[in-house]
């Protein structure tokens, strides 16, 4: 298929595509279905700019407009279904519709699924790293950014000339103050150049949005000024959202939870027993416990050795093996069709440097013997419930070691007492499309690839740390923080914590109903 005649069709239908997904297309042989591709994305995603990752996030869709084709055409666009990764599942969504997906495969395909993960990497740190740490962020965030339709007209910082205009710029925020006159001041940068971009106290809206604006992530602004200095007419950030809230086509359940702490003194071990029971079906009038099929554990499984001053002094089990131990003595009891997801936190045998690796097997070995244990890196993205008719859900896995930053520095975080309102944090983290936007707010292992950038939206956002439960919605994106499972400690009364106890929040894959099960 021609090129030209593929960017022909899209400019006359409003949309750019990058070079990527032109040559895909152009290597295609059945000009039909691509128009009827290009058309379809454009009234769903009503996005300005057709990329790959735009193909991906909506791939459930153009699953089914391929599915549908005649097998001549399908045959003519078998090259495209391998290049992104459509064609397994199409040949399965195929069979199923004609009964022929058997036991074997149906079995595959609803099993966990690792979707994203940071490689474990370790060498002497540089400055050439950090430098390509940042500008792998700048590149990454500003595709997200020029698809947005608040942002027309964007320009290098290098190209701003010394007259006035109206323009758009996409930029890192490497500087924040305040004037004598409460205005603020940002400084963005990209790999041009940096620039001065002025925001008036007495424009409520978007001064609203400069208080939000946070040291380090990367923002589009919009509005007028020379190279010298540019007064915002808006701020965009680059956000997350779902067309859509989907159902799965099973009546299965998810749980979640975190923060155990086994080994502490202050461990609630007979509560969890409880959930345990549940789970197994053991308490009276609990229907929906054999519906469960995965837990999710968010982090601090164990409470760990030397993790703040005195925890000695609250520790049952002083070894990290010991703990480890007791957890798989604890997790074995589970049933054993449920699969157990564990990611780990800043109480954990791994380093505290994130990403963080999977479970160390020299000290959590006992867990590598539990079958139905999956040991997956923080953060993560997980897909569960997939079968050969859905797509299943991705389920965003972080512990939330720099949710403290923001919910001490950002002020609306601040004044709303996010601290113990954890799902504001993070919305707020869904906003700017980054785990960690700021430097100094969780240790990091900098990598070309910034592993904090929420690269493909997930469905559910599960987080922990801050001890504190919550369910809500953000742009369709389901947010859960867990509780935790621990008495309060002398260190959080000394902090001003107020931790939520062994609540479980249990999520219907198919009706997306959500139950909070209270085991305190």
């Amino acid at each position: 298929m021609d090129s030209k005649e593929i960017l022909r069709f899209c400019l006359e239908n409003g949309l750019l595509v990058d070079n990527e997904i032109l040559n895909l297309f152009s290597e295609t042989k059945d000009t039909d279905s691509v128009k009827l591709i290009i058309n379809h994305l454009k009234n769903q995603t009503n996005k300005k700019v057709l990329t790959k990752s735009v193909i991906i996030d909506n791939r459930e869709q153009v699953r089914k407009i391929l599915s549908n084709l005649p097998e001549e055409n399908q045959k003519k666009l078998e090259n495209f279904k391998i290049k992104l990764g459509l064609s397994i599942e199409i040949s399965k969504e195929i069979s199923a519709e004609n009964g022929l997906v058997d036991e074997k495969t149906e079995k595959e395909t609803s099993s966990v699924r690792v979707v994203s993960m940071a490689p474990s990497t370790s060498k002497k740190l540089e400055v050439e790293d950090f430098v390509k740490y940042f500008r792998g962020r700048i590149s990454k965030m500003s595709s997200y950014l020029q698809e947005r339709p608040e942002l027309s007209h964007v320009v290098s910082i290098n190209k701003i000339s010394n007259a006035r205009q109206a323009i758009s710029i996409i930029g890192l925020v490497s500087d924040k103050r305040s004037t004598k006159k409460k205005n603020i001041i940002l400084e963005l940068e990209d790999i041009t150049g940096k620039i001065k971009v002025l925001i008036n106290q007495n424009r409520a809206e978007i001064y609203a949005k400069a208080e939000e604006v946070t040291l380090d992530s990367v923002i589009g602004v919009k509005g007028s000024g020379s190279r010298e200095i540019l007064f915002a007419s808006d701020i965009i950030f680059p956000d997350s959202s779902l067309p859509d809230r989907k159902k799965g086509n099973k009546e299965e359940c998810a749980v979640f939870i975190g923060d155990l702490h086994i080994g502490s003194k202050l461990f609630m071990e007979d509560k969890f027993l409880k959930f345990v029971d549940y789970l197994n079906g053991k308490i009276p009038f609990s229907p929906e416990s054999n519906k469960i099929k995965y837990v999710f554990l968010v982090g601090d499984l164990v409470a760990g050795v030397g993790i703040y001053p005195g925890q000695e002094d609250e520790l049952l089990l002083s070894d990290i093996e010991e703990q480890y131990s007791k957890s798989a003595e604890l997790l074995s009891k589970i049933r054993g069709d449920i699969k157990i997801i564990i990611c780990p936190g800043n109480h954990d045998s791994v380093r505290i440097m994130e990403p963080q690796p999977v479970l160390d097997e020299k000290y959590a070995w006992p867990l590598y013997n539990l079958k139905n244990v999956i040991l997956v890196g923080n953060p993560v993205t997980v897909n569960i419930g997939a079968n050969a008719l859905f797509e299943g859900f991705d389920v965003l896995m972080y512990h939330g070691y720099s949710f403290h930053y923001y919910a001490e520095n950002i002020p609306r975080l601040m004044k709303e007492k996010a601290i113990h309102q954890p799902d504001k944090v993070s919305h707020y983290i869904l906003k700017n499309r980054s785990l960690a936007p700021t430097h100094s707010s969780t240790l990091y292992f900098p990598s070309e690839k910034d592993p904090f950038i929420i690269e493909k939206i997930p469905d559910i956002f599960l987080t922990g740390h801050l001890h504190k439960s919550s369910i809500s919605y953000y742009n369709n994106i389901l947010v859960v923080s867990s509780s935790t499972w621990e008495s309060k400690t002398a260190f959080q009364e000394k902090m001003g914590n107020e931790p939520d106890f062994c609540k479980v929040p249990m999520f219907n894959l198919k009706t997306r109903a959500v139950k909070i099960l209270d085991f305190e």
